[in-house]
């Protein structure tokens, strides 16, 4: 299937460019994804998702199949499989930069996705609805990197004798899952609106013309 989106990013295009090809930075920002490697063009990761009780984790491999720095463009290839053999992914991302003259980036990202297992059950329509979702939490926090001011360093003190220095709780590297119910949910809502509407005018009519 075929996917379509566009969004503006609040930042040139050199810089936007320059973060869409630091996985480091962005790959984070999708919802559930973890980078693992990156060597040159190729890189490795997962991606946690999680479908009610049903939780998906998906490993896989990547790699640029094109990259053009003068006008912006980059083709991507990504395979994944579920490690408990729930399904497969596969997708070529097409994305293209544009710069404008207000300072923004107009991204344009079509992707060619083929799915199998119990994802593949979900139609077009409501994959579309769900990724441009997850597209805009995506957006936003490109947007917050993009437009964040480095940290300037706090010059450090020596604890009181009373004081003991404090501790920190180590990193958590897990990725937090996709949680696709609180995304399905809504998409699914308003997909079904007309048609419960429309059954609760009927059971409303067939009360009132009730002899």
């Amino acid at each position: 299937m075929k996917l379509e989106h566009r969004f503006v990013v609040p930042a040139p295009v050199e810089e936007t460019w320059a973060a869409f090809n630091d996985l480091e930075r962005v790959v984070p920002c999708f919802p559930g994804a973890t980078l693992g490697s990156h060597d040159g063009d190729d890189f490795t990761g997962s991606c946690k998702v999680k479908l009610g009780p049903v939780s998906l984790q998906y490993t896989g491999t990547g790699t640029f199949l094109e990259r053009d720095e003068s006008d912006h463009h980059a083709v991507i290839e990504a395979k994944g499989k579920d490690k408990r053999g729930n399904g497969t992914a596969t997708a070529r991302v097409t994305a293209r930069l544009t710069g404008a003259d207000s300072g923004t980036t107009e991204v344009t990202v079509d992707t060619d996705l083929t799915i199998t297992g119990r994802p593949a059950q979900f139609g077009r329509g409501l994959i579309q609805d769900v990724s441009d979702r997850l597209l805009d939490q995506f957006t936003a926090c490109l947007t917050t990197k993009l437009g964040a001011a480095p940290e300037e360093p706090t010059p450090a003190t020596e604890p009181s004798p009373q004081q003991s220095p404090p501790t920190s709780a180590p990193p958590d590297t897990d990725a937090v899952p996709l949680d696709l119910g609180s995304t399905l949910i809504p998409a699914v809502a308003r997909r079904a609106a007309p048609y419960l509407i429309g059954a609760a005018l009927a059971l409303i009519l067939r009360r009132l013309l009730r002899p």
